[in-house]
């Protein structure tokens, strides 16, 4: 037999899971909406990522070495990366999720430009899955119908997942973020030539925080909300348009774009023989807003977990054999969603204790351990003495946000 496998969604998570497979030998096929996509998005992307999936240069637009923290009261503390060989890489996702894709598909993946609109479940366990979609490679929006069976489905199809409803995942809490990218004057474009800045206050996010990031030919601008005040979207963006306004001054808008971002897994995640991966799974840390890496992670991880439980191929995993891939995600990052998830509970719930946040990240030791665990995804314990004067520092910083609180 010949394992048949269908990828829904072919972002950073799709493909990485699909190229896993065909180089196994398994048939895979990979449905994507939009070829040409732009999916709303911050676009920062570790420095481990860049090696661990072979990214070539070309497709980072800025390698960022300076990171600027701005307080609700406008005090900015810079954090600078001295090795000049590590970087913060920007990129659009046009361009990084074309790329990922392309190569899975020149792999050996079966890339189908089709929207996946019901997926049938087998009342037998060892019966196929049935994929309804509509095929639009034609160049027709509305597309033919056709249908498609497979022994094993992967939902990588973001957080409105139909993937997700088919198999009852359940619903998880959600952010929704809002950007504009806007193309500067040039002299203004070399002051983000290698840099990104990020605010905090209530007047640009009560939840999160707002960025300018730098790309190729402008940079994306933009903030995020959880879904209960969606409604102030607007005003928060216009929020971060005044506080950045003279580093954007004379600035032409290109692109509006909004769009969810989970805040949990969802309950779910592995049901039968279909798994969800990335978005669709929940996996964007809290605090950070981090999904590309992780999403992109825990897809290869899941398609590694099929090739080597199915004898690459040979036969139809089990649930239980789906559910590997689970554990093992959790073990290796469960800590870090529950530290970054305690840091957005205690940082974000003021201007206060935001002040507080941006004073923190002054320090040294600090920024080295941030730095470290973004790049590489490996927190490497500091000593005693330096964990005590992190501890000590973010206590005093706490205490002294919250004795100037009105």
């Amino acid at each position: 037999m010949v394992l048949r496998v269908a990828v829904v969604g072919a972002g950073p998570a799709g493909s990485s899971a699909a190229e896993t497979l065909v180089k196994a030998g398994i048939e895979t096929y990979l449905f994507e909406r939009k070829l040409d996509n732009a999916k709303p998005c911050g676009g920062a992307i570790p420095l481990c990522m860049v090696d661990e999936f072979e990214l070539p240069p070309e497709i980072i637009d800025r390698r960022v070495r300076k990171m600027r923290m701005i307080s609700p009261s406008n005090i900015e503390v810079d954090i600078n990366l001295e090795n000049e060989e590590e970087y913060i890489g920007m990129c659009r996702r046009e361009v990084l999720d074309g790329f990922m894709r392309d190569r899975a598909a020149k792999l050996g993946a079966n890339l189908i430009n089709g929207t996946v609109y019901q997926l049938d479940i087998p009342q037998n366990s060892k019966d196929s899955y049935t994929l309804h979609y509509a095929d639009h490679s034609q160049g027709n929006a509305k597309g033919e119908m056709k249908t498609l069976k497979v022994d094993l489905v992967i939902g990588a199809d973001g957080a409105n997942s139909r993937v997700a409803k088919a198999i009852d995942a359940g619903d998880y809490n959600y952010a929704i973020a809002f950007q504009e990218r806007i193309r500067l004057p040039e002299h203004l474009m070399q002051y983000y030539e290698d840099r990104a800045e990020m605010y905090v206050g209530d007047d640009v996010s009560p939840d999160f925080y707002a960025w300018v990031f730098p790309k190729y030919d402008h940079v994306a601008v933009g903030t995020g909300t959880m879904k209960v005040n969606q409604a102030k979207i607007k005003t928060l963006q216009a929020g971060i348009r005044a506080r950045a306004a003279r580093r954007l001054e004379g600035g032409q808008i290109i692109k509006v774009e909004a769009h969810p971002i989970p805040e949990h897994p969802r309950p779910r995640r592995v049901v039968g023989r279909v798994a969800l991966v990335g978005d669709a799974a929940g996996t964007v840390t809290k605090s950070s807003g981090e999904g590309i890496y992780f999403a992109a992670k825990s897809a290869r991880m899941c398609a590694e977990v099929i090739v080597e439980t199915s004898n690459n191929g040979q036969h139809v995993p089990t649930e239980e054999d789906l559910k590997i891939y689970l554990k093992r995600w959790d073990k290796k990052y469960g800590m870090t969603y529950k530290v970054l998830d305690i840091l957005q509970t205690v940082f974000y719930r003021s201007d206060a204790s935001r002040e507080a946040f941006v004073e923190m990240c002054s320090d040294l030791d600090v920024q080295k351990m941030t730095f470290d665990s973004y790049l590489y995804k490996t927190v490497v314990p500091a000593n005693p003495l330096v964990q005590m004067k992190i501890t000590a520092k973010t206590i005093g910083s706490l205490l002294r946000g919250y004795a100037l609180a009105p």
